[in-house]
């Protein structure tokens, strides 16, 4: 895994120049709403995206991690079909309801059952490498979404600088990078990892909870300011020592969200001594996001060396997926 995580600049490269050269149809109608389906490491590139696109996409972007599709999908919905294997059962039953609905449907996948419907309905597919754990290749599937925006229309060219100003600034600062991420590890290693983040970066909280389950097989939680300021800040009412917590933070922050953080941080130290924050660095979010992103996939690999485990083996839900065959379909 972490030969994975080192080699996450090179999968960008290589993303930008699969998605120069995809081919993506024009809208055949008018696109008045996104819905990107896709699970786990397929599906939180859409997560991410769809919040980065948030202020210049003119339509809702609408993330769906289900075996079903809002009732409001149809001809004018661009439907993204995102599954690195290709054979994930949700995302197949969604995309045979986006079918059913007559969606403008695009898909990316390295090939599987996805690719095969693509082609028999001739669809957008746009192929990535496979053969590797797909949480392992956000920048394969997370470029490839901004691409099918930008050919259809719905979102400027700019992303494509972003993306590689931020291969450039994990390069000249992997050094950086690795250490401070390092020092996280020694901070989470033997305590229960509790992540926050500023709403518009959920979706980079959220992989790295996703990293710290899956990589570091850890239980922990996350949750955005300002809404966990109505709620969860209230279980902050007893001690809870054996939490650490770590801030996802931006120097673009809303001031109102950065007054709110310090106000939290008091509110957490009299309940755990464990707090520290990990500040972004980039020119744009999504220069951002990929910072943080980097790091914390350094992190969730750290923790699995002190922890002497496999990052790679999921025999958990490979286990899952096991006994979801015997019950067949209906």
């Amino acid at each position: 895994m972490k030969d994975l995580v080192q080699r996450f600049p090179e999968q960008l490269e290589e993303a930008l120049r699969i998605g120069e050269q995809a081919s993506i149809s024009r809208p055949i109608r008018p696109i008045r709403n996104v819905i990107i389906t896709g699970l786990g490491g397929s599906g939180i590139g859409g997560t991410i995206v769809s919040e980065i696109v948030a202020n210049e996409c003119p339509v809702p972007v609408t993330v769906n991690k289900d075996y079903f599709l809002p009732a409001f999908t149809g001809p004018e919905t661009l439907v993204i079909v995102s599954s690195y294997s290709g054979n994930t059962e949700e995302t197949l039953q969604a995309m045979d309801a986006a079918l059913e609905k007559g969606a403008q449907i695009s898909c990316i996948t390295s090939g599987g059952s996805v690719a095969e419907r693509a082609r028999e309905h001739g669809l957008d597919l746009v192929l990535i490498p496979g053969g590797n754990p797909p949480r392992s290749c956000l920048g394969y599937s997370l470029t490839q979404l901004f691409f099918i925006l930008h050919k259809k229309g719905l979102i400027g060219g700019a992303f494509v600088a972003q993306l590689r100003a931020s291969i450039d600034r994990m390069r000249m600062e992997e050094a950086a990078i690795k250490s401070e991420a390092q020092e996280v590890t020694d901070f989470l290693f033997g305590k229960l990892p509790v992540i926050y983040a500023v709403d518009g970066y959920n979706g980079v909280a959220t992989r790295f909870r996703q990293q710290i389950n899956e990589n570091s097989k850890m239980l922990c939680w996350h949750h955005i300011i300002p809404e966990m300021n109505h709620n969860e800040l209230v279980g902050w009412a007893e001690q809870h020592e054996e939490c650490a917590v770590v801030i996802l933070r931006n120097s673009t922050d809303y001031y109102r969200s950065q007054a709110r953080i310090e106000i939290n941080k008091e509110i957490i130290a009299q309940r755990t001594p464990h707090i520290r924050e990990i500040w972004s660095r980039g020119d744009s979010m999504l220069e951002r996001s990929l910072y943080l992103v980097h790091l914390t996939d350094w992190v969730s690999c750290y923790l699995a060396d002190r922890k002497a485990i496999d990052a790679v083996e999921v025999n958990v839900i490979n286990h899952l997926k096991g006994s979801l065959a015997k019950l067949g379909e209906r």
